[in-house]
């Protein structure tokens, strides 16, 4: 082994020095410290007198539990508000069933950015909040795939190559769209709806199936293992964080700004494009980012990790640029869509704050925490 191979050239060199000094007890000292040394990836239960599993207990009683538990509640009025709007088509009732829309797509915003453990073994974003929905040259993806599985009533939304099929931006487009009500009145819509029930059907399924593993055995997983490397719980959050911040960059706010296609602006690109929501989904997405950032206010978070690290001027210009993101994004008028042209300079300023911020979580943050960023972006920039 390696180990074994550096400790014997250590001791040879070691023992050409007692030699030289004549004192045996030097290299039996200096092999025991060697060989009681833990490794970097070593469980550490507490670190510079910061106690992580106390960290760990806070974020999944107080944090990630919490976001999940209020997603699936409100997945329930969601539920009732489409329904009623599926049995009677009105404009009344599309209004209703959009305001419940809103407050369940912004819970799902809070947990998006918990996309490990139970989250990733369903796939959580995959299958709730692939973005954008909109007209793809092949006919088995976007909207023509969705009005296709509209019309014929042939899907399986289990599926991976069905992500784009369903979630929260199916939901937008299907409820949503300027013809929504027409198609949903006319003779013979009854497949075009059960499609819509199935969708949110498998929403909550999905959501159901996590809440009830991090109540199960995983939280017990999740609290026990301190390290910070590949797949542990720290380097999970922490990847994440990052992820999430390059969606912001990318999906949510670049790619309809045209930061992908030489400045043309594509406003149908936008999360929640239909429904008009994509501001208030933006902000609570970096809201919920920040939240997790800090363990939620009320326990010990990441930021507070960065403090036992040593690293305060760190965490206080992340603090920093997280409230200057949320203040740029509030300051640009609804719809988003719409800004993308009329605001741009408001929209380019949070853009190049959100880049900042990013680098900040993913090359900063990661390496104070020694935590190893393995996604790739889908930026390509």
């Amino acid at each position: 082994m390696l180990l074994n191979e550096e400790l014997i050239k250590n001791s040879e060199i070691m023992n050409f020095k007692i030699y030289k000094l004549g004192g045996l007890g030097i290299v039996l000292g200096l092999l025991i410290f060697s060989c009681g040394k833990k490794s970097p990836d070593s469980e550490n239960p507490t670190e510079n007198g910061f106690d992580k599993s106390a960290m760990l207990a806070n974020y999944a009683d107080n944090v990630i539990v919490p976001a999940y538990l209020g997603l699936q509640q409100q997945l329930s009025p969601l539920e009732v508000a489409i329904n009623a709007f599926l049995a009677s088509p009105t404009q009344a009732n599309q209004d209703l069933a959009k305001a419940a829309f809103k407050l369940a797509y912004q819970k799902f915003e809070r947990v998006s950015s918990i996309q490990f453990g139970p989250g990733n073994t369903y796939l959580q974003n995959n299958f709730l909040n692939t973005l954008p929905a909109e007209p793809e040259n092949d006919n088995n993806a976007g909207i023509n795939a969705i009005e296709n599985n509209a019309a014929t009533g042939n899907y399986n939304l289990t599926l991976n190559s069905t992500t784009n099929q369903q979630g929260f931006p199916a939901l937008d487009y299907l409820l949503f769209a300027p013809d929504a009500i027409q198609k949903l009145s006319a003779a013979g819509s009854e497949k075009r709806k059960k499609y819509v029930q199935d969708v949110v059907a498998r929403m909550k399924d999905i959501t159901g199936h996590i809440v009830t593993d991090w109540q199960g055995t995983y939280r017990a997983t999740f609290v026990a293992n301190t390290k910070t490397d590949v797949g542990s719980p720290i380097g999970s959050m922490v990847e994440r964080f990052a992820n999430e911040m390059d969606k912001m960059k990318g999906p949510r706010i670049g790619w309809p700004f045209g930061k992908q296609s030489g400045g043309l602006i594509f406003p149908e690109k936008c999360e929640g494009y239909y429904s008009g929501i994509s501001l208030s989904l933006a902000i609570e997405n970096i809201t919920g980012l920040k939240e997790m950032y800090t363990g939620g206010g009320n326990g010990k978070g990441i930021s507070d990790y960065l403090i036992a690290l040593k690293k305060e001027q760190l965490n206080k210009d992340v603090l920093k640029q997280f409230d200057l993101v949320i203040a740029d994004l509030n300051a640009i008028p609804n719809p988003l869509s719409a800004s993308l042209n009329n605001q741009k300079p408001l929209v380019e300023t949070a853009y190049k704050d959100i880049q900042i911020l990013l680098t900040l979580i993913k090359t900063d943050v990661a390496s104070a925490t020694g935590v190893r960023i393995t996604y790739q972006d889908s930026d390509g920039d």
